[in-house]
């Protein structure tokens, strides 16, 4: 009797995209290894690191990110359609060794995004992987997008946040799903980059300001760093620029989460319970990975059923 295929669509979710660590490891764990990978977003940038066999070293670095690390992949360019151009992240895969072809890997894999011009959807599935992660992750307002084969590609979360339905397509019968936007809807977030930038006991606030700025021209990042404060924090009766921001991205991949997964259920899917965990703490990745394994082991009875 043959094997049946297992796939695994791993969900946009930003920070909380760690989690993803943590559930493939302990699928591991319990000898189940997907045959097929597809991933939106920041479970493009974890797939990509499953597939290319560097896992462990993903899992390493992120549980050793601070906050001063995590300015440094921040380099700003307001000229690119984005705050943060993204080159460094890109630098960052390529230390793990992925930058090389998508059909070069013995797993396919498959990454999200979306056409700027037309709205659809877009699966990347040959060429330079770094490029497909990279065009995944570019979140509106926040990553600037990446042109590919001629296409201006902007996040898949816009989309397709947690890609079932590719994984079905490339030949999965059964699937698994991990979505991470659940219950994110109606919470307040006050993130922790912007609360260090509002500390005036510390050097911190002024030092991540300047690591953001860093390749900005002097003249206008004299100005910028004046308002970005401002922007990120909440007023007594306001929320801030930030607040909104994050706020409109949790409820946009909630509303699209679930549209989607009630059209195109998974055999199984886990949810890590992440809630408090704003979309920029990529220092929180150990509690993340953590609860990424917990999801797993809540579940082992339905999937012990479903893959024996």
């Amino acid at each position: 009797m043959t094997k049946p295929s297992i796939g695994i669509a791993l969900g946009s979710g930003a920070a909380r995209g760690w989690s993803h660590v943590g559930v493939l490891q302990a699928l591991a764990e319990q000898g189940i290894e997907p045959d097929i990978v597809c991933g939106c977003s920041m479970g493009a940038l974890v797939g990509a690191a499953y597939v290319a066999g560097e896992l462990d070293t993903l899992d390493k670095r992120a549980r050793s990110m601070n906050w001063r690390e995590i300015v440094r992949f921040l380099d700003i360019d307001l000229t690119n359609g984005g705050l943060i151009e993204g080159k460094r992240i890109m630098s960052f895969m390529k230390t793990l060794k992925e930058d090389a072809p998508i059909e070069s890997f013995e797993i396919p894999f498959a990454a999200i995004a979306t056409d700027l011009l037309t709205g659809r959807e877009i699966w990347l599935q040959q060429g330079s992987i770094v490029d497909a992660v990279r065009a995944s992750m570019a979140m509106p307002g926040l990553f600037s997008p990446v042109k590919l084969n001629g296409k201006w590609l902007l996040d898949g979360a816009l989309v397709n946040p947690v890609p079932v339905s590719a994984c079905r397509a490339l030949g999965a019968d059964i699937i698994i799903a991990v979505n991470l936007n659940g219950g994110l809807v109606g919470k307040h977030t006050h993130p922790s980059l912007a609360e260090k930038m509002q500390e005036n006991t510390t050097s911190t606030g002024m030092d991540i300001l300047d690591g953001l700025f860093k390749e900005v021209p002097s003249s206008i990042s004299k100005s910028l760093k004046k308002i970005v404060p401002d922007l990120l924090m909440s007023g007594s009766t306001t929320p801030s620029y930030f607040d909104v921001s994050a706020s409109a991205i949790n409820i946009m991949q909630d509303q699209i989460t679930r549209s989607r997964l009630a059209g195109e259920p998974p055999h199984i899917m886990f949810t890590p319970r992440l809630r408090d965990l704003g979309i920029l703490e990529f220092n929180r990745a150990e509690e993340a990975i953590e609860e990424g394994r917990n999801s797993v082991r809540r579940s082992l009875p339905v999937l012990r059923e479903l893959i024996p």
